[in-house]
């Protein structure tokens, strides 16, 4: 349904550079038509943002599950699922029925699995997916240990002009690891496997990507050691991005005292000296994307030894006010905060959002930055609440989202 054209008054715009200014907003046929001193015009539907941020939906890139709920509260107007669903994404009339999946009121850009079944051996058909609607290709949770196999993945992506979303921990050294090697993994004796897991598969995945001219996208890099790695392929000219979650830079290993399976993630929480690190990649632009990585789970697979917990957090209603305390720690400024959020996430996917700019998908939300809440794994909106920040109080509240113009909370 075509929306009503729409006028935001009142608010501050959150633009691609420098600080958020006072302006309106106006929006026809669900695209943005101008910015700044606007007035509404006859026929109009007026919203009085009442001074809060009036800044792009996010783009949360690589989720493992369409929860449109916990992505309303969060404010994403748009989400890439990974392709380890069930059964995997590797298929084109599976692609296709994804990208259907979020109609009316999400749109949902579905990655292409990158070998049949996930499993690291055989090409999936990735120009046939790419026809049925995959914004990327990925390698799902795993990595792919075959090199000769992710040679010509990353040639036929090149080839296809399609990004690559890949894990970037060495499985050979990871293993069954579920924790990083360490003073908090030998205390509780958990299995273990250095950081250095990433390292390997990153360097491997840089040399790949240059010598193909693939466009990378890492999707989690959450070391000190694989994030020189990134920084220092960038100034050479490899085209690569690197992605991580809030939990990279707001927790360390130190959270797993008392078995705590909500920190059971994938890749593992790391030391502090490599959380601070990745604090330091957002500031300098090394890392260029952050995600929820929302992956709800629930009891059956929580409730267990931590050795046995299945990896995964739901970040989808966290994901922006985790993300703002990089900005009232002097870190990062908004703008920067929402490219991360939803600039740079659209540009990867080649979709036409992520952005204030005339022209673009009216793909909006009204943020509050400064509204304090709780969170509450029992009151999440999410199909399951397991959260690592379960009683964190944050700042930061959406309180109107706009899906091509059309209000969907």
């Amino acid at each position: 349904m075509t929306p009503r054209p729409l006028t935001i008054i009142g608010g501050s715009l959150v633009l691609p550079t420098g600080a958020p200014r006072p302006g309106a907003l106006r929006c026809t046929e669900g695209r943005i038509v101008a910015l700044g001193d606007v007035a509404p015009e006859a026929g109009d539907e007026v919203l009085d943002a009442k001074g809060a941020l009036v800044a792009p939906g996010l783009v949360d890139l690589g989720v493992f599950a369409i929860d449109k709920p916990a992505f309303h509260f969060g404010g994403i107007t748009r989400a890439a699922l990974m392709p380890d669903q069930g059964p995997p994404l590797d298929h084109p009339a599976r692609v296709r029925f994804a990208a259907q999946s979020g109609k009316p009121d999400m749109w949902v850009h579905p990655l292409a699995a990158a070998t049949r079944a996930l499993e690291g051996r055989e090409l999936a058909e990735l120009a046939l997916m790419r026809e049925a609607g995959a914004k990327a290709v990925a390698t799902g949770r795993r990595w792919i240990a075959d090199s000769g196999v992710m040679h010509r993945l990353m040639s036929y992506c090149a080839m296809l002009g399609l990004v690559l979303v890949t894990h970037a921990e060495d499985a050979g050294l990871a293993g069954h690891a579920v924790a990083t090697a360490g003073e908090m993994a030998t205390r509780l004796g958990l299995p273990s496997a250095p950081a250095e897991a990433e390292a390997l598969a990153v360097a491997r995945d840089l040399a790949l990507a240059e010598l193909t001219g693939c466009r990378l996208h890492f999707r989690q890099v959450t070391t000190s050691a694989a994030l020189e790695l990134v920084r220092t392929a960038k100034a050479r000219g490899v085209r690569v991005t690197a992605g991580v979650t809030p939990a990279h830079f707001m927790l360390s290993d130190l959270e797993l005292a008392e078995f705590r399976t909500f920190c059971r993630l994938s890749p593992p929480l790391r030391s502090d000296a490599d959380r601070l690190a990745v604090i330091a990649a957002v500031a300098d632009g090394t890392i260029d994307v952050i995600a929820s990585g929302h992956d709800p789970r629930g009891a059956e697979d929580k409730r267990l030894p931590f050795a046995d917990a299945e990896p995964g957090m739901a970040g989808a209603e966290t994901l922006l006010p985790l993300t703002l305390t990089l900005v009232r720690d002097g870190h990062i400024d908004l703008a920067r905060a929402f490219a991360l959020l939803a600039g740079n996430p659209a540009s990867l996917l080649g979709v036409q959002a992520g952005r204030l700019e005339v022209g673009l998908e009216a793909d909006l939300a009204l943020v509050e930055p400064e509204r304090p809440w709780i969170v509450d794994r029992s009151k999440m909106a999410a199909t399951a609440g397991n959260t690592p920040f379960d009683r964190r109080p944050v700042e930061g509240r959406v309180t109107a989202l706009f899906k091509g113009g059309n209000r969907i909370a």
